[in-house]
């Protein structure tokens, strides 16, 4: 899924649902194989539960997805929904669908890990971690999950490694902030831009050559802005 930047200015913003539907209908090809059809209606459902879902509205954005049965992406976004509601249990049932269509979907086992941890089932949540991990050994969330849960499971020495694997990773992190700063002050956005900037710095030591970068955009921006 595509991340669309926020903080747009407002003639931006009013456009910023049919952006996001725009995004989705790029999706329907990759989903038609296994998931059948995502029709217009489907597809106008799955924007409204998440423009829902990111004003943490949670239960709203489960309830508007209720009667989605056959898109994987609009399946995932319930289950999530339902797991920040504290619903656990239809979360689950949400995710082990969105499965039963994408078997390596990693949004949803992720989920589901963090179900089967929040529950107690270590082990079980231990394995899953695993399992993701062969695949997908670069992914911050996945790499914090499993420092977490080693740590509740009593070794510590591997929550260590999986942290520092992580903080290895950020550098990657500071470059997406930058990104979103250039685009941020592009739109208009000074403030917006610096406080992302501020975060990409925070990420780096002082002798990465990607803070001269950091350094110069903020510069730049806070000179135009007096």
């Amino acid at each position: 899924m595509a991340v669309l930047p926020i903080g747009l200015p407002t003639s931006a913003g009013v456009n910023m649902k049919l952006m996001l539907l725009a995004v989705i209908v790029l999706l329907v090809p990759s989903c038609k194989g296994d998931s059948g059809n995502a029709d217009p209606h489907t597809l106008r459902l799955y924007t409204n539960a998440h423009e829902l879902y990111a004003r943490g509205q949670f239960s709203e954005s489960a309830e508007v997805l209720e009667t989605i049965k056959h898109f994987p992406p609009g399946l995932t976004l319930r289950g999530k929904a339902q797991y920040f509601s504290g619903d656990l249990t239809r979360a689950e049932q949400s995710l082990r669908q969105v499965l039963k269509f994408r078997p390596s979907n990693l949004e949803a086992k992720l989920y589901l890990t963090r179900i089967l941890r929040d529950r107690g089932e270590g082990e079980k949540a231990q394995r899953l971690i695993e399992e993701l991990l062969a695949d997908n050994p670069h992914d911050l969330r996945l790499l914090r999950l499993a420092a977490n849960v080693a740590l509740e499971q009593g070794d510590p020495a591997m929550a260590w490694t999986f942290l520092n694997q992580a903080a290895d990773l950020t550098a990657d992190g500071a470059m997406v902030l930058l990104d979103r700063a250039r685009l941020r002050w592009i739109a208009g956005n000074g403030s917006e831009a610096l406080e992302d900037l501020a975060r990409a710095r925070a990420m780096l030591p002082w002798e990465t050559p990607l803070v001269r970068s950091i350094n110069q955009l903020e510069t730049r921006i806070q000179e135009l802005m007096q």
